[in-house]
């Protein structure tokens, strides 16, 4: 068996096998098979197709390419949630406590933000001293004894897709749907959880552009997390204006504080809330989307999930005074307010716009070498179908330095779009997928 052979059946529309996928991605992987090599591999994928038991191939063998964590002395069904990214998307950071406070236990390997879209851990080290990076042994202890851990991959857990996923970025294959649900699902299968709940988001401040390519997505996540015995529901959620009012690191945890206070904006309650539901029925504690609703509201207003995000943030090293009295932080902080350039009403927010806005502030990163200012963010003070004068704060723009702040508002004013009707209020979930059909939400 050789690459070149390998690579030619696939370039002329070939299937490979399972030894073979294997053998091109462990040969990659230890270096015995060069990046070009591999790259062939990849190219020719994308553009003669994989089949579906290639692409079980190729999920199972990135997922064994390193540890595979078995959680089963942890008492309970495990239940994690994978996003595939917004601008604004911090969902993460509110559900993961939430869930935990209701009785299920969330391990959580969430990544780093690259170009419009957030990273959940760009957000959890905005907070001072928080730790992303722990051993298997600490992120078993703290699962089992506090019931839910929010990490970073480890260079143990399905280094493969680490070593492939820098390829496909140069390769342009990145986007390429069996390659991401491969991705995404050999790391999220190798943490250990027992059933898993998927935010696939659509539209201009997401990795998917269009619906229809989000629903394929999510079908084809949903089915190859089940080929392995890990039963998923998938949720399309709406992506086209930013989620909530805050983007950026610290302001997204500010804003995450206000929800597990039961003050949050209504979008992110609102996905938090179907997410959280769904993960509490996959963790069997409660028998009815009704009584799982009741519980997230009890565990919200009782200060429970607050007090868990606290927990979980000191257990990590991370400061719980920050977390307490976040206002704490603003002496160090440039604050600009934004004025509407016209009257009107809000039609649309544009999501990559005050993504890219974001990016030149500082907030997020244009190439993963970039570093991150965690004090910037742009906090929207309207909404769409809020009517506004000339002159009106449309919104903050926040950072350590008002360095990059002139060049941040041309960029963060291209996304607003007006228009002299109101628009129709809609709901960010879009449908869900399960048992291998849509529904609604």
């Amino acid at each position: 068996m050789n690459a070149i052979d390998l690579i030619i059946q696939k370039r002329n529309g070939g299937a490979l096998s399972r030894e073979e996928i294997s053998f091109l991605v462990k040969g990659y992987t230890d270096g015995s098979i060069p990046d070009y090599q591999m790259a062939a591999f990849m190219m020719a994928s994308f553009l003669q197709g994989l089949s579906e038991s290639e692409m079980v191939s190729l999920t199972e063998t990135m997922l064994h390419s390193g540890e595979v964590l078995d959680l089963s002395e942890i008492p309970g069904i495990k239940v994690d949630k994978h996003s595939t990214g917004g601008v604004g998307d911090k969902i993460s950071i509110v559900l993961a406590p939430l869930v935990a406070a209701c009785g299920v236990k969330v391990p959580m390997i969430s990544g780093r933000g690259l170009g419009h879209t957030g990273g959940t851990l760009d957000k959890l080290e905005s907070i001072p001293g928080f730790q992303t990076t722990v051993s298997t042994a600490v992120y078993r202890k703290q699962l089992a004894e506090i019931g839910v851990v929010m990490i970073g991959q480890t260079k143990d857990i399905a280094p493969a897709d680490k070593k492939m996923y820098a390829l496909r970025d140069a390769t342009g294959t990145v986007e390429y749907i069996p390659f991401i649900a491969a991705s995404i699902l050999s790391k999220k299968l190798a943490e250990g959880a027992d059933a898993l709940v998927l935010d696939v988001k659509c539209g201009s401040g997401a990795m998917m552009q269009s619906e229809q390519d989000a629903r394929v997505l999510a079908e084809t996540m949903t089915r190859l997390a089940e080929s392995f015995g890990t039963p998923t529901t998938a949720f399309l959620t709406d992506m086209n204006n930013p989620l909530g009012h805050a983007t950026g690191n610290w302001p997204e945890i500010v804003e995450c504080i206000d929800c597990l206070h039961g003050n949050g904006p209504d979008d992110v309650m609102e996905v938090t809330i179907a997410l959280a539901v769904e993960m509490l029925l996959a963790g069997k504690v409660v028998s009815s989307q009704e009584e799982a609703k009741e519980l997230c509201n009890s565990a919200i207003s009782s200060g429970r999930a607050f007090e868990k995000f606290v927990e979980m943030v000191e257990v990590q090293g991370g400061s719980a005074q920050a977390i307490r009295d976040p206002a704490s932080r603003n002496e160090n902080r440039v604050e600009v307010v934004v004025h509407a350039s016209q009257s009107g009403v809000i039609k649309w927010i544009d999501s990559r716009d005050i993504g890219r806005a974001s990016v030149v502030l500082g907030a997020g990163r244009a190439t993963k070498e970039d570093s991150v200012d965690p004090l910037a963010g742009i906090i929207l003070t309207v909404k769409p179908g809020d009517t506004v004068q000339i002159g009106e704060s449309i919104a903050l723009i926040q950072a350590s330095t008002n360095a990059h702040i002139e060049r941040t508002i041309p960029v963060m004013m291209a996304a607003f779009k007006f228009d002299e009707e109101t628009p129709k209020e809609g709901s960010r979930l879009l449908s869900k997928y399960q048992n291998g059909r849509w529904v609604n939400p």
